[in-house]
C-alpha cells in the first residue's frame, strides 16, 4: 500500500473509532467475515471461513502488514504469551493476557487503549481472551474476578468475584456470551478443589447459575464417587469456552481430571461428571447429557478440548454432530442432541485402555495405573492434544488437530488410602509432534505432518483452501487442507501461542496470529494486494 494511503488511513482512525458500534448478537450466529465476535469465530467451534481472497494460489504474496508488541513494562516472561484468541468487532482488536486487556485498531495495529487490573496474586499462567455483547467487554482475572469494560473507552463498569483465590482457583478462561448470559468457567492448581461452570448477568455480573462438575449428593452420578467429601475436593476444572447450538439451545463444554490427580485409590468409581463432555441447557445450567472420555482417569487427561459441532449425513440420515480430538488421544463423535456415540477411535498410537464399551467409551488397563516402580503410558500427562484449538473443514470434510506422539512413565508416589494433591508425578520419554488430518465420518487419519520437535498449535482452516498452523520452531505456516504439503512459511520472533483468526476489512483480508509477546497480522502485498482490494470494493458497489 502506498504512504499516502496509510496516511488517509490514519487521518480516519478517530472518526472510525467515533462512529463505533456495539456488538450485534446476531453475528455470533453466522461464519465470521468482517467480523470475529467470540473465542472461535461463531459458536460452532470449527474455527473455518469463508473467505478466500487469501488462496492457496496466491499465498506466496502473503506479507506482514502490522506487529503489535506488548509494551515492556506489560511484560514478565511466559505469563504474558498471547494466548487469547482475539475478538474483532466494528474494526477493532480486543485481547487479554494476565491483568491486561487491549483494544487494537484491526487495520494499522495502532493501540486505541489499555486496561490494567491491579492483582492481588494468583497465578498468572495465561489468558484465553474476551467475550463481548453489545458494548460489553468481559474478561477473567487471575485472582478470581470477572471484570466488565466500556469497549468504546476501556473504562471499569463492574467487577464481581468468581472464585476463591485462597483455595488456589484463578481465572483465564474467554467467556462466551449466549444472549444474557456471560458463560465462565474456572481453573484450579490440582490442589483437591471442585470445578465448575457459572452464567453471569451481563448488566451487573449477578450470579444467575452454578454447575458444578462433581455430582453432588442426591444427584444422578453421585454414585460415581466413594463419598461426599471426595466429590467435594473432586476437580473438574472448566479451562476452555464452550460451544452452542441455538436450535437445540444447548451448551457443550469439555470437563478436567478428577483429583487427586494420579493417585485414584481415593476415588473409587468413573467420577462423574469428570473428564466428560456435556450438554447444558444455558438458561437454567441443568445438565442434559453427558459423555464420559475417561472413566476414572489417572493420567492428567483433562478433557477440555473444544466440543466441535456439525451437521452430517450417518447411515443415509442427516445428523447434528459434535466432534472432540481428545487429549487422551481418542477421536469422538457424538449426536450432539442425545450425546449418544457414534464414533470413538485412536488418532494415535495408545496403551492404556484394554478396548472400547457399548457406549463408545474407552475401559482403562487396569495395568497402566500409576505405580511406585513406574508405569510406561502413551500419551504423556501432555496428552494427545491439548487446550489449542483444532478447527473443521466442512468442504474437505477433515478435522485437523494439533497432536504429540509420546509416552511418559507414571510413579504413585501416596499410598494412603486417601491420597491428596497428585499423589505421584510422571516423566516424559519420547515425544514427537504432528499435525493431523481426521476424516471425521470414520475416524481415519488421512495425513499427518511431522514437525521436528515438540510443540501445538492452535489452527485455522478457510474456503480459500488453506490451514493456518504453526510448527515446531517459531514459524507461522499455512498447508494444503487435503494433502498436508507447505504452502507458505514466514518466521517469527517465537512459536505460535494462540489460534489464528482472519477477517476482511476495506477488500483485504488480513490473518492474525499471536506468537509469544507479540500479536502479527498479514495481507496481501504489493500489486496483487492492492489489485485484490480495488476488486472487492467494485464488487461491493455493483451489488
Amino acid at each position: 500500500m502506498k504512504s499516502v494511503s496509510i496516511a488517509v488511513m490514519l487521518a480516519l482512525l478517530p472518526l472510525r473509532l467515533a462512529a463505533q458500534e456495539p456488538l450485534d448478537p446476531a453475528l455470533l450466529l453466522k461464519p465470521p467475515a468482517d467480523a470475529w465476535p467470540t473465542y472461535n469465530g461463531d459458536y460452532s467451534g470449527r474455527r473455518f471461513s469463508p473467505l478466500t481472497a487469501v488462496n492457496a494460489k496466491n499465498i506466496d504474496a502473503l506479507g506482514l502488514a502490522w506487529a503489535f508488541r506488548l509494551p515492556s513494562d506489560n511484560r514478565s516472561g511466559a505469563s504474558t504469551s498471547i494466548k487469547a484468541t482475539p475478538l474483532l468487532v466494528h474494526g477493532i482488536l480486543y485481547f487479554a493476557v494476565p491483568d491486561h486487556v487491549w483494544a487494537v485498531d484491526a487495520r494499522s495495529g495502532r493501540e486505541v487503549w489499555h486496561y490494567r487490573w491491579e492483582s492481588k496474586g494468583g497465578i498468572h499462567i495465561g489468558n484465553r481472551g474476551v467475550g463481548i455483547t453489545g458494548n460489553w467487554l468481559f474478561f477473567e482475572t487471575p485472582d478470581c474476578h470477572l471484570v466488565s469494560l466500556d469497549i468504546r473507552t476501556g473504562k471499569e463498569r463492574w467487577r464481581q468475584e468468581i472464585c476463591d483465590l485462597n483455595q488456589y482457583y484463578y481465572g483465564s478462561v474467554a467467556p462466551v456470551i449466549i444472549r444474557n448470559h456471560v458463560i465462565v468457567g474456572v481453573s484450579g492448581d490440582d490442589l483437591d478443589i471442585a470445578g465448575y461452570l457459572e452464567s453471569r448477568d451481563p448488566e451487573t455480573g449477578a450470579l444467575q447459575w452454578r454447575w458444578s462438575v462433581p455430582a453432588r449428593p442426591g444427584e444422578p452420578g453421585a454414585e460415581s464417587w466413594p463419598s461426599e467429601d471426595a466429590m467435594l475436593h473432586g476437580g473438574g476444572m472448566t479451562w476452555v469456552p464452550s460451544t452452542y447450538d441455538p436450535d437445540l439451545n444447548l451448551m457443550y463444554l469439555g470437563t478436567g481430571n478428577p483429583q487427586p490427580v494420579l493417585a485414584g485409590k481415593g476415588r473409587a468409581g468413573d467420577n462423574l461428571y469428570t473428564e466428560s463432555i456435556v450438554a447444558l441447557n444455558p438458561d437454567t445450567g441443568k445438565l442434559v447429557w453427558y459423555f464420559q472420555s475417561s472413566p476414572h482417569d489417572t493420567h492428567d487427561w483433562d478433557a477440555v478440548q473444544t466440543p466441535v459441532l456439525f451437521d452430517s449425513e450417518i447411515d443415509g440420515r442427516p445428523r447434528k454432530l459434535l466432534a472432540q480430538a481428545s487429549r487422551n488421544g481418542y477421536f469422538f463423535v457424538l449426536d450432539r442432541a442425545t450425546g449418544k456415540n457414534v464414533l470413538t477411535k485412536p488418532f494415535i498410537k495408545t496403551n492404556w485402555a484394554r478396548g472400547i464399551d457399548s457406549k463408545g467409551q474407552p475401559m482403562p488397563d487396569p495395568a497402566k495405573e500409576p505405580s511406585p516402580a513406574g508405569t510406561l503410558v502413551s500419551p504423556s500427562s501432555d496428552g494427545a492434544s491439548n487446550w489449542y484449538p483444532p478447527s473443521l473443514n466442512p468442504q474437505t470434510g477433515l478435522f485437523y488437530v494439533s497432536t504429540n506422539r509420546s509416552f511418559s512413565m507414571f510413579y504413585l508416589t501416596d499410598l494412603a488410602d486417601k491420597p491428596q494433591g497428585w499423589g505421584g508425578n510422571d516423566r516424559g520419554g519420547y515425544g514427537e509432534s504432528y499435525l493431523q488430518a481426521i476424516d471425521y465420518r470414520t475416524g481415519a487419519v488421512k495425513w499427518s505432518h511431522r514437525w521436528y520437535g515438540r510443540g501445538l498449535s492452535g489452527l485455522l482452516s478457510t474456503a480459500g483452501g488453506l490451514l493456518f498452523s504453526g510448527d515446531t520452531a517459531g514459524h507461522f505456516v499455512a498447508l494444503n487442507p487435503s494433502t498436508g504439503d507447505i504452502l507458505w512459511h514466514t518466521g517469527l520472533t517465537a512459536n505460535i501461542s494462540n489460534g489464528p483468526i482472519t477477517y476482511e476489512l476495506d477488500g483485504r483480508q488480513y490473518v492474525v496470529v499471536g506468537a509469544g509477546d507479540t500479536l502479527y497480522a498479514f495481507w496481501m502485498i504489493g500489486d496483487r494486494g492492492e489489485s485484490g482490494a480495488r476488486k472487492a470494493a467494485d464488487d461491493r458497489r455493483s451489488r
